[in-house]
């Protein structure tokens, strides 16, 4: 099979398949005129800070802890004071398990804006969540703007239970159905009864956003709650996390199979011969959008042009310029997709792009699955569960059958009676998705290209769905942006700074359509926090359009001078 017919296989095959989708295979949805949701209006905190907690003591199911208020710029954010807040703190549904003893709860924090713009923020977290990160709200990557900042009131949970238990909280089933979906379904009432509370009103409109994990919160909450929110911001979604940690494990496999130090699995796919591949990916794909940048911008196009063949082949040792028969053969299923013992794919491709000499790419590919996809499968996900005080992490990823790894994670039992394959992914649900269209809510997604645990040729298949299930098009209420050269969430040989929550709340409340959108490079001295992974050749401020999926930027020399670093220099075509 060609490299073009691989890709395009996997394209297809994803298009019929539900693990793929929030949405079933009915291409008929009729369209709908879509209503016109109307702007927030703002409010000002009712009462004193201090006194919040007596008053919301009523509050179902909740404990209030404290409140107490934030003075301006006690918070910052790229040199800019966060406006003074009163920060509220609790919990709900206390509760001791009767599994393992060990205490839960949903702990959460809320920061209301003593100037409130009548909006929610409901902020999902990553990782394993575990932690009440502090509630400002991501507006995209590069740090250039927050909810918190714009006047949101935010909230941020642990998704009910603590992180020093580790993937070990997955031995309660209740913790692992907190953390699939219900912790959300949970918060949002209490979250919005709290803000009437402290403003008087209820907030005029709903957000939810997240990257990573949060991400996936987000997918999950449109297709479980289409009534609950009206736009979506989310950011390297891994809607399929217990595939991508499986299909991570399956890479450590293969990893291994060519190490040169069975105790070192990047042995096997070293960082030098990892900047060959890479630098042989550009060469072959960077000017497939009009100019040689260092962006690989077209990134289907590269698929179906560039794969392991076309690096050099060792004729003797291996050493850095050079990839080993065995190598090749180890490596290209990882690339093209993550396979059972019987040759069927579970996981996406994933691309070719600069990131595969990074950094972030070695912390995802050598250390997460032994350490973190390994827990997550075998003690968050997997029925039979296994003990946690004999659990060993790399000898299970490295040992273990991928194919009995993904039967755990579709399995129940008398006491795990919902599995991982559904309470962590969002439900296959057309109508749901039809209901977020119908109502006037949007939907955001950015992925960077360079990503490594989640592949952004995933989430194209997620959108290429969502696009035939509704009459070929779904740019009237979901768009995606694949950011070339970014990995997981920001960082990378990328632009990656780009506010992308002011759009979305006017394409949500004024229907502003999200067109002319730019991301910046954060070179030295960005207010944002610098990206060490810019290329020195690139201006510090090099700009980009960000296109909305299926369009690229592309280089147009009549425009913008010509200039290489200027977005003025492309457009989305």
């Amino acid at each position: 099979m060609t490299k073009h017919n691989i890709f395009h296989a996997f394209t297809l095959a994803a298009l019929s398949s539900t693990l793929l989708a929030c949405n079933s295979s009915n291409n008929d949805i009729s369209p709908v005129e879509i209503p016109q949701l109307s702007p927030a209006t703002a409010a000002n905190l009712s009462g004193n800070c201090n006194d919040l907690a007596a008053s919301m003591s009523a509050l179902a199911n909740t404990t209030i802890t404290s409140s107490s208020e934030v003075a301006a710029g006690e918070l910052m954010l790229a040199g800019n004071d966060i406006p003074a807040h009163c920060l509220v703190t609790g919990s709900m549904f206390e509760r001791v398990s009767d599994i393992d003893g060990n205490v839960y709860a949903i702990r959460f924090e809320m920061r209301l804006p003593l100037n409130w713009n009548g909006r929610f923020y409901h902020q999902g977290n990553g990782g394993i969540d575990g932690s009440v990160v502090t509630a400002v709200g991501d507006a995209g990557p590069g740090n250039l703007s927050n909810a918190l900042y714009q006047g949101f009131a935010v909230l941020s949970s642990d998704a009910g239970h603590s992180g020093a238990l580790g993937p070990a909280f997955g031995v309660d089933p209740i913790a692992r159905l907190d953390y699939g979906y219900k912790a959300v379904e949970k918060l949002t009432p209490m979250a919005k009864e709290l803000i009437s509370i402290a403003y008087g009103k209820g907030p005029d409109r709903s957000y939810f956003g997240g990257c990573s994990n949060g991400g996936r919160h987000t997918f999950n909450t449109f297709a479980r709650m289409p009534d609950e929110y009206d736009g979506y911001l989310a950011g390297a979604p891994g809607f399929r996390l217990p595939y991508a940690a499986i299909a991570n494990i399956f890479g450590a496999q293969r990893y291994l199979s060519v190490a040169t130090d069975p105790s070192d699995i990047s042995t096997g796919f070293t960082a030098e011969e990892r900047n060959m591949v890479a630098t042989a990916a550009l060469v072959k794909c960077d000017d497939l959008d009009g100019i040689n940048d260092g962006l690989i911008g077209d990134v289907e196009a590269c698929q179906n042009v560039f794969s392991l063949d076309d690096v050099p082949s060792c004729s003797s040792e291996r050493d850095g310029t050079c990839l080993s028969s065995q190598q090749k053969e180890a490596l290209s299923p990882i690339f093209s997709g993550a396979i059972t013992a019987s040759g069927e794919a579970f996981y996406a491709p994933f691309p070719f792009d600069t990131g595969i000499a990074s950094p972030d790419y070695n912390f995802w590919d050598f250390f997460a699955p032994l350490v973190l996809d390994s827990g997550g499968v075998g003690l968050i996900w997997g029925v039979p569960v296994a003990d946690p005080a004999t659990f060993n992490g790399p000898e299970f990823a490295l040992t273990g059958s991928i194919d009995d790894m993904l039967t755990s994670i579709e399995s129940t039992d008398d006491v795990y009676t919902e599995a991982a394959s559904s309470f962590m992914i969002p439900p296959n649900n057309a109508e749901a998705l039809s209901a977020v269209r119908d109502r006037g809510a949007k939907i955001m997604v950015y992925h960077g290209v360079s990503d490594a645990i989640f592949s952004a040729l995933d989430t194209i298949n997620w959108y290429n769905n969502l696009t035939a299930n509704h009459n070929d098009d779904a740019s009237d209420f979901a768009r995606l942006y694949l950011m070339p050269g970014m990995g997981h969430c920001s960082g990378g040989a990328a632009v990656d700074q780009v506010d992308l929550l002011t759009p979305l709340v006017a394409w949500v409340e004024s229907g502003i359509e999200p067109e002319g959108l730019v991301a910046t490079a954060r070179g030295a001295g960005n207010p944002g926090g610098e990206n060490p992974a810019i290329p020195a050749s690139w201006a510090a401020d090099r700009t980009r359009p960000l296109c909305a999926y299926p369009t690229v930027a592309r280089y147009n020399a009549d425009a913008g001078n010509g200039d290489v670093e200027s977005a003025e220099s492309f457009s989305c075509q």
